[in-house]
């Protein structure tokens, strides 16, 4: 048998096998609960589902690709301004964190919803 022996408030011992695997469970649980969020373009009411979707509304707003060193980053940038938008080459990987840069520099475009 392995495990911790936890010591009761009426002075039992009780041996535990996995202790706090309670705590990882109920963590667990309320990750599942999270809503997801979703980047929302307001004037049409899409929700950006990949990167081409994204890259295209981008693009009508005057946004460019920028192609600089780090291969694992999808970024863009305007001329008109010193804003970088850098993002996980991944899709899986763009989270609210990411939607959230993006409603800020592109504001009244953008809205971060839970889907």
């Amino acid at each position: 048998m392995s495990g911790v022996w936890v010591f009761k408030n009426n002075g039992v011992f009780q041996l535990v096998e996995n202790p706090g695997g309670d705590q990882q469970q109920q963590q667990q649980q309320q990750n599942s609960r999270r809503p997801n969020k979703g980047l929302v373009h307001l004037a049409t009411g899409q929700v950006v589902t990949s990167y081409a979707c994204l890259e295209r509304i981008l693009t009508n707003l005057g946004w460019e690709r920028y192609y600089g060193g780090d291969p694992d980053l999808f970024q863009f940038h305007k001329r008109s301004s010193i804003d970088l938008i850098s993002l996980p080459r991944e899709f899986s990987k763009f989270n609210s964190v990411y939607m959230y840069d993006i409603v800020v520099k592109n504001p009244n475009v953008f809205h971060v919803r839970d889907l």
